[in-house]
């Protein structure tokens, strides 16, 4: 039952990797291939072409609201014996995942040769994701408990219990650097990116029962703490009386040992299960901060741009501070809980590996009239070069790859319109995968209108929506066991930009 903790939350707002939010602007929402864009959205996407912007003082300002929802439909053999769950072997468990506010700001003064900008956004996590019936893993535990005291005879054939899990995160992100120009073609970027995590969780496992019978064979429930403290009283009762026959002679010491053997083996899973018979109710804390440069490089030719940006890996250790005080291990008859080393993730003053990986993009732009621009890009991830918890990311076969297009048309000297989409494939196998955090595949559409209500000022608003594949996982090590994932995410923004 020591399944209780997940990263749930990771990407609540994605567009992007595994651990990366790339949707940092309106512009994004309504032309994700913005690599190679000249706007001042490319302070995120395209930070040298910047350079190439006009002279003066840029600001850009921009509001998100994300939903998502996550669906786990987990088939296991010990739901059965669940009283909720009808006799079914198959369970649907979905999280709501909110992001209401995730804001962003880009600016850059640009002076000469020199572009000096700075970006602030949340390239990680951005809301909260809340599972109101906790998920697979924490039922399949405590299914795992009911059928372990079933199979020591202890009179148990069934199972309640109560899950919940909720799990918040943001990854502050502030980049500072400069753009310069080498000539009417080049420009070149370097910069900084630092990221600031905070995170939270919370998880609870209440209200366990056991299913019991009379001798009349009608079914009742019992408090799993006073059950197994019973049990627990029970043995040792039994061993004391065996000890005092065997002192007055009526019990052989052969027998007695025998005996002592027999109590032995039965209260052996009941101290270890002991320590979860209130249930589990976890809080977790979580801080780190990480720095890592960020390159770029910017072409321009007739109505050709091309574009490249490289962030380097950042290094980051989320810090613990957590209800509890340390690792747990089971061992002997319960070592086959399901997902038993998730919980230690969260361990009092632990420190967690989580990267942002590195990430490389490249994009071109082509303007066949000046009214028109064609957009392509694409985004690779180095997922596996990452150090995240227990070494996750060698479980992935590759690291992630994104395709994007899009097109902007100005139908009028104030308004432009866009639309555009991206193709997300991640390295993802059975082995990485779980219901504790995941990703699928997908492809996202995205569309809006920037409009001009001044020379100096912009409006934009724009919609971005992401549609996911199922992935299906069925190479657990207990036979009939096996999951469904997908998830599902929206998103609505707008914004404005000042131009100086």
């Amino acid at each position: 039952m020591a399944c209780v903790m997940l990263a749930a939350t990771t990407t609540t707002a994605s567009a992007g990797g595994i651990l990366t939010n790339t949707n940092q602007s309106i512009d994004f929402l309504r032309n994700p291939a913005r690599d190679a864009s000249i706007a001042l959205d490319g302070v995120y996407s395209n930070p040298a072409g910047v350079v190439f912007m006009p002279e003066g003082f840029h600001l850009g300002i921009n509001w998100q609201y994300a939903h998502q929802t996550r669906t786990v439909n987990s088939t296991n053999p010990l739901f059965a014996l669940g009283k909720k769950n009808d006799g079914k072997t198959t369970k649907t468990f979905e999280g709501i995942a909110d992001a209401p506010f995730l804001p962003s700001v880009q600016a850059a003064y640009n002076k000469g040769n020199w572009s000096l900008q700075f970006n602030f956004s949340v390239p990680g996590g951005g809301g909260a994701c809340e599972f109101e019936n906790g998920l697979g893993s924490f039922e399949s535990a405590v299914g795992s408990i009911a059928y372990l005291l079933q199979q020591r005879g202890l009179g148990v054939d069934g199972y309640d219990v109560d899950g919940y899990m909720r799990g918040r995160q943001y990854y502050f992100g502030f980049q500072f650097g400069a753009a310069y120009k080498i000539n009417e073609h080049w420009a070149v970027y370097g910069g900084l990116r630092a990221l600031y995590g905070d995170a939270s969780y919370r998880a609870r496992l209440s209200n366990i029962q056991v299913k019991m019978h009379t001798d009349q064979g009608e079914s009742y429930y019992v408090n799993f703490d006073r059950f197994i403290n019973s049990a627990i009283a029970g043995i040792n009762k039994q061993l004391g009386q065996a000890e005092l026959a065997t002192q007055m002679g009526v019990m052989t010491p052969e027998a007695l040992a025998q005996a002592q053997q027999q109590a032995e083996a039965a209260l052996v899973p009941l101290e270890l299960l002991q320590k979860y018979s209130q249930g589990v109710n976890l809080m977790s804390n979580q801080t780190g901060f990480g720095v890592a440069p960020v390159i770029g490089v910017d072409y321009k030719i007739g109505n050709f741009n091309f574009a490249a940006k490289y962030e380097f890996n950042t290094e980051m250790k989320m810090k613990n501070h957590s209800t509890l005080e340390k690792p747990l291990t089971i061992e002997g008859a319960a070592a086959n809980f399901p997902g038993i080393e998730n919980i230690n993730k969260y361990a009092n003053e632990t420190d967690v590996n989580e990267d942002a990986p590195a990430l490389l993009t490249v994009g071109a732009q082509w303007a066949p009239i000046e009214e028109l621009r064609l957009n392509a890009g694409y985004h690779h991830y180095y997922d596996k070069n990452a150090h995240w918890h227990n070494d996750a990311q060698d479980k992935l076969s590759h690291g992630s790859n994104e395709f994007l297009a899009g097109i902007e048309w100005d139908c009028s000297p104030r308004v432009t319109i866009s639309c555009g989409g991206q193709l997300t494939r991640y390295g993802l196998t059975d082995e990485y995968m779980n219901d504790l955090s995941f990703v699928v595949n997908s492809y996202s559409a995205g569309f809006g209108v920037n409009y001009k209500a001044t020379d100096k000022l912009t409006l934009k608003a724009a919609y971005f929506q992401t549609n996911y594949e199922d992935y299906n996982r069925t190479n657990y090590p207990q036979a009939g066991v096996s999951d469904s994932f997908t998830r599902t995410n929206r998103v609505l923004g707008v914004g404005l930009e000042v131009n100086l």
